[in-house]
């Protein structure tokens, strides 16, 4: 286990959406907001953001600086690449000192490599920490956008911020069915109605564990568990929302296939026994563990322990420095992709026979 989560690792948030789903009208009322000063923004060329009208005061090859303060760079190689290069050259002083970063992938990327990307290089992970994922949803387009297209849904499946766009464009009814769909894939994310890409920073940042303002680890503002209560009925069944008129079991319903759903138990875990199970699941069913959070009462532990993981790789766990509240139960959250809360909850009892569920 590791000790508490350094406030001093660079927070990244992820920004995602299908194409044309309005990332990138999204940045540009964003970079000039103070909240975004010293702010690292990675991007895939700097034309496709428009940034002429941000006032840039300096560039090279591969980096702008703005007026605001934020610092644009384009990715060159991949991704581990351009953010080592960010943290030694920002490390020599060639650089502003940036206190973020936010990266935004293409319109058809699945997000999760991004996030292996800051799980899994050494580098990258020592200096930078997940703080969030923030995915665009096209208020006129999106519900045609779930339907036809898997990466659509796996990037509102993994999100921490929902934003519907384009809502100027679209109508009430539009909006209410589309919100309601969402929720029912990803319950712990706030959705936001946005018009012209206009919202305040702050809204948007400081996801993560890691709560810059209280400078500590706030797992229940990060699990928020209590919203997976919601989406199962009163056997623990997931349920959704379905559009007007459509079978749930329509084929071209893929978030048909996701399921977001809540495990309790409420005795100490075995650590390595959890561990066990943890490599069991990865390697039947690595690809569709979209996203899992959890906090844990591990047996022989004081504190609790906050575990994240992506499908096929996790964070190493961190151990907080006390339990938000009485309750000792530990609490995992999953979004998966064509594994019903049924299969996983009685794999978990084949592994922890002798203690019981909440």
């Amino acid at each position: 286990m590791t000790d508490s989560v350094p406030a001093e690792r660079i927070p990244v948030s992820v920004v995602t959406g299908f194409l044309g789903s309005g990332k990138t009208t999204l940045l540009r009322h964003l970079l000039p907001q103070p909240a975004m000063a010293d702010t690292a923004v990675i991007i895939n060329e700097f034309g496709a953001v428009g940034l002429d009208h941000l006032l840039v005061e300096a560039a090279t090859d591969d980096t702008v600086l703005l007026s605001s303060g934020c610092l644009c760079c384009t990715i060159r190689g991949d991704l581990v690449d351009t953010m080592r290069r960010l943290f030694f050259r920002r490390r020599a002083g060639e650089i502003p000192p940036f206190k973020r970063v936010v990266i935004e992938t293409t319109g058809l990327a699945d997000p999760a490599p991004v996030l292996h990307t800051l799980m899994r290089d050494p580098l990258v992970s020592e200096c930078y920490r997940l703080d969030g994922v923030i995915a665009t949803v096209d208020a006129v387009n999106g519900m045609d956008q779930l339907d036809r297209q898997m990466e659509s849904v796996k990037q509102a499946a993994v999100a921490d911020r929902l934003l519907l766009t384009k809502s100027d464009l679209a109508d009430g009814a539009q909006i209410a069915a589309l919100k309601s769909r969402l929720q029912a894939l990803n319950p712990a994310a706030p959705i936001f109605t946005v018009e012209n890409g206009e919202i305040g920073a702050a809204e948007l940042l400081n996801a993560g564990l890691y709560n810059p303002q209280t400078k500590s680890l706030d797992v229940r503002r990060w699990l928020k568990a209590e919203a997976y209560d919601d989406n199962l009925d009163d056997h623990g069944h997931h349920h959704g929302h379905d559009r007007p008129g459509q079978d749930p079991h329509d084929v071209n319903r893929h978030d048909a296939r996701i399921a977001a759903f809540a495990i309790d138990w409420d005795r100490p875990l075995d650590w390595p026994r959890f561990i066990d199970w943890i490599e069991m699941l990865i390697a039947g069913h690595g690809e569709n563990l979209l996203r899992i959070k959890g906090i844990l009462n591990v047996a022989g532990e004081t504190a609790p322990v906050a575990v994240h993981g992506v499908q096929h790789l996790f964070h190493p766990p961190v151990m907080l420095e006390a339990w938000p509240d009485p309750d000792r139960r530990s609490r995992l959250v999953f979004i998966t992709r064509d594994i019903p809360r049924e299969t996983l909850l009685a794999s978990f009892r084949s592994f922890f026979a002798d203690a019981k569920t909440a």
